[in-house]
């Protein structure tokens, strides 16, 4: 049985709905306001000899090898997996599961 009454949130949805018009304009009005404290910096603009463009781009390939090292660790383990199986598998052992720790 389905239940299509939801009492007295129903209401609430047309006014979170009709509130939701007023962001973009706060967010561009913001955007306008605050234009000059949102200058960008040496990155943005492109200085190759900032220490601050170097520094960004450290940090871009310190994230970039910690991203190959996480999936570089999946891969391994479940080739590990792979082994494993393939190894129980051709000495006849059972591969299902145990109940409790005991085998």
């Amino acid at each position: 049985m389905r239940r299509t009454d939801l009492g007295p949130t129903s209401g609430n949805t047309k006014r979170a709905a009709s509130s939701g018009w007023l962001a973009v304009p706060m967010a561009l009005i913001a955007a306008v306001a605050l234009s000059e404290s949102a200058a960008a910096c040496a990155v943005c603009y492109g200085a190759e000899d900032s220490a601050m463009t170097a520094g960004m781009n450290n940090a871009i390939l310190l994230l970039l090898g910690v991203v190959a090292l996480v999936q570089g660790s999946f891969v391994a383990l479940f080739l590990s997996f792979r082994q494993r199986a393939r190894q129980a598998r051709s000495q006849g052992k059972d591969l299902q599961p145990t109940h409790g720790g005991t085998p």
